[in-house]
Formats: structure tokens, C-alpha cells, sequence
């Protein structure tokens, strides 16, 4: 058993190194806070926390002193979060950089609904409906909050480094978007004018902080299916495997990504395991027999853009079921990457490396009802 370990009954509980440092010392060595009186009570409180996970920040603390010193710390205008995860991003670098070949890099963005005293302190994330008023119609409910992205390393082995990344804000607005894009096709919008920059600015901040982007490989979602992150991470010289959702003109831009993929034979089968967050109609989780397309295809950018930014030659694996399953959705996932594919054993490890992407959302799930970060209690956004 490695040293600083503690055994309790069947389980290992590694609460210190063999340097006698606990692990909230290890994350919070290198914050920047400016005065060694704030780092002692960001450990002190990370200790609280820890002791009472899930809890309201007023139960973690016990009693009104304690409580009222956390308030003033995380008012406190001489920091922001970026200081307080410095620490923690640097021990994460630190564990990449003892980390041997590719590692992942899995993005996602997650929502925080906090109630509001004033609608202008935390802005609207979206609208919902509550049901039905008398006369029949629906009751529409605007939901206020934070968004958050992040950016999760992950070993090939499915073991979670750390966050490299992560971005707050929240929406001053979000009338009129619908009726904005039946004016304006988005394609055609810069992407330093849209939300989905965020992509592109975690993917900058990760290859900073890892620094070796050779070694990092970008996960992401079909909200990730930007040509413009595509040709950063290929000036960025790291790589990147993306699920897709646009059908791209491909080759001398008669024909698109769908139209050739389609003529190309099946090359052979993958088993994977059903999320659970797919089960079957008695809530199971169920195993699925995918049918495995690959090819290299000369993928053209947007027509809007394709001035400011190159074709590009990308690996393209469709992994598909041949007959829609009963009680679930039918799976088909058409994923693009700058990794070489000529194997059905290389397309597998990416299917196997894309299907790691389930890691950020159980990090969400765990924030939101486990550590139940939106019924904490900080009482403004700022906090």
C-alpha cells in the first residue's frame, strides 16, 4: 500500500502523501491569493467542505462566525476564481506531465439555476415549462443562472487528472435569438461574436497550461462542430476528436461529408456497452453491435469563410446500428478527427476514446447533486 495511505475496513482513503501534506494542500499550493492569511482560510474552508459534502455552506460551517468568515472570503473583491484554482491547475499540469502519450482533454458545458432577488445580478439560461394556467395555455418559467465550461483531463485508462480550463459568465440576454438566426445565417457570424468562442478559448488556455499540445486530444460533443476550433487546434499543434453534426462540403465541393461516407463499405463491427443514460424500456443498460465506416476525406470550411480559413483532411468514422433497437434511440455517432485512421482496430480506440466524454458528465452530475453547488447557499453570483 503506498505510503500516506490509510486502510478502513475494505477501502483506501489517500488523504496525505508520503510528505505528510494532505491533498487540499497539494491542490491549493499554487494559488495566488496575495496574503498568507487567505490561503489559510481557503484551506480551512476546503477542509469544511470537504467534512460536510453537499451540505449548505451555513451546515458546513456549524455555527454563525464561521459561516460569516466564508461569506466575507468569497466576496472577498482582491480574487476572483481564477486565483482560486491556480492551485489546482497547476497540480493538474503537474500529473499530466507524469502522465506517458496521448492524454484526453473532454469539453462540456454544464448550467448552474439559482434563484434571484434582483433579475439583474444573474441572468437568464434558458426558459421552461411549468405546466398550464387556467385558460389552458402554458405557463413558461425563466430560469436564471450561470454557465459554466470546462475542460476535464482524462488518461486513456478512463483516470481523471483534473480540470485544465474552466469559464464562467452569465447572459445579459437571450431574447430575440430565435428570431435572430431566420435573419442571419450563423455560419456567416465571426465566431469571436458568438458564445461558442468559449470552445476555442479553453482549447488556448489547456495547451498553455499542459504545454505540450502534441500530447493532448480534444473531446467534444456535436455543440463542438466548429470548423473554426478544427483549424485552431490544428495551428495550435494539438489534436482533436469531435462528434458532428453539420454536413460539410467535402472534396471539390459538389458532393458533402454524408454523400461519400455513404458510398463507403462497412469495415467491420464494435460491442460497446449502453449509457446508462440510454437505457432500454425496463431502465436497464443494454450492449449495442455497431457497424464501423472510416475514411480520409478533404473537408472544405463553411462557403462564408472560406477566405479566412483552409480545407482541411480529417479522418471521418461513422459507427452506427444497422436496425433501430427496441425501447431506445437508434445509435449513430459521426465523429471527425485529425488522427490518422486506417484500421478498424484505430477507428475502435477512438470510438472507445469519444465514449470517455461520459467522464465530464458524471463530473456535472456530481457538482449539481452531489456536492448540490445550486442549493449552497451563497446567496449572490459573485460567490
Amino acid at each position: 500500500m503506498p505510503k500516506g495511505s490509510e486502510r478502513t475496513g475494505d477501502s483506501v482513503s489517500f488523504g496525505s502523501s508520503d510528505t505528510g501534506r494532505s491533498w487540499i494542500d497539494n491542490e491549493v499550493a499554487g494559488c495566488q491569493l496575495g496574503d498568507q492569511r487567505l490561503s489559510k482560510r481557503l484551506r480551512l474552508l476546503l477542509g469544511r467542505l470537504e467534512q460536510a459534502a453537499g451540505s449548505p455552506l451555513p451546515m458546513a460551517c456549524q455555527d454563525w462566525a464561521n459561516t460569516k468568515a466564508a461569506y466575507r472570503f468569497l466576496s472577498n473583491e482582491r480574487f476572483s476564481e481564477d486565483a482560486l484554482l491556480t492551485g489546482h491547475f497547476q497540480a493538474t499540469a503537474d500529473r499530466f506531465a507524469s502522465t506517458p502519450g496521448l492524454v484526453l482533454v473532454i469539453q462540456d458545458t454544464t448550467e448552474f439555476s439559482f434563484r434571484w432577488a434582483k433579475r439583474e445580478t444573474i441572468g437568464a439560461i434558458g426558459q421552461v415549462p411549468i405546466g398550464r394556467n387556467r385558460n389552458g395555455k402554458p405557463r413558461i418559467l425563466t430560469q436564471c443562472g450561470l454557465l459554466m465550461h470546462g475542460s476535464l483531463v482524462v488518461t486513456r485508462e478512463e483516470l481523471p487528472l483534473g480540470l485544465a480550463a474552466v469559464q464562467f459568465w452569465s447572459r445579459k440576454s437571450f431574447k430575440g435569438t430565435n428570431g435572430l438566426k431566420r435573419h442571419v445565417n450563423p455560419t456567416r457570424v465571426p465566431i469571436e461574436d458568438k458564445e461558442s468562442i468559449r470552445w476555442l478559448s479553453s482549447l488556448t488556455q489547456s495547451t498553455k497550461l499542459l504545454g505540450d499540445p502534441g500530447r493532448c486530444v480534444f473531446v467534444g460533443d456535436r455543440k463542438n462542430d466548429i470548423y473554426e476550433f478544427f483549424c485552431a487546434a490544428r495551428e495550435a499543434g494539438t489534436h482533436f476528436l469531435v462528434r458532428t453534426c453539420v454536413d460539410r462540403l467535402a472534396d471539390d465541393g459538389h458532393r458533402t461529408v454524408a454523400r461519400l461516407m455513404a458510398r463507403v463499405p462497412v469495415s467491420g463491427q464494435h460491442k460497446i456497452e449502453v449509457p446508462i443514460e440510454v437505457p432500454d424500456a425496463k431502465g436497464r443498460p443494454t450492449t449495442a453491435m455497431l457497424q464501423l465506416r472510416f475514411r480520409k476525406i478533404h473537408i472544405l470550411p463553411p462557403i462564408g469563410k472560406q477566405k479566412r480559413y483552409p480545407a482541411l483532411d480529417l479522418a471521418v468514422i461513422h459507427a452506427f446500428e444497422a436496425r433501430k433497437p427496441r425501447g431506445r434511440a437508434r445509435i449513430e455517432w459521426k465523429l471527425v478527427t485529425d488522427l490518422a485512421v486506417n484500421s478498424v482496430r484505430s477507428a475502435v480506440e477512438k470510438l472507445c476514446w469519444y465514449a470517455q466524454r461520459w467522464k465530464i458528465e458524471l463530473f456535472h452530475k456530481v457538482l449539481k447533486s452531489g456536492c448540490r453547488i445550486e442549493a449552497a447557499r451563497l446567496r449572490t453570483a459573485e460567490r
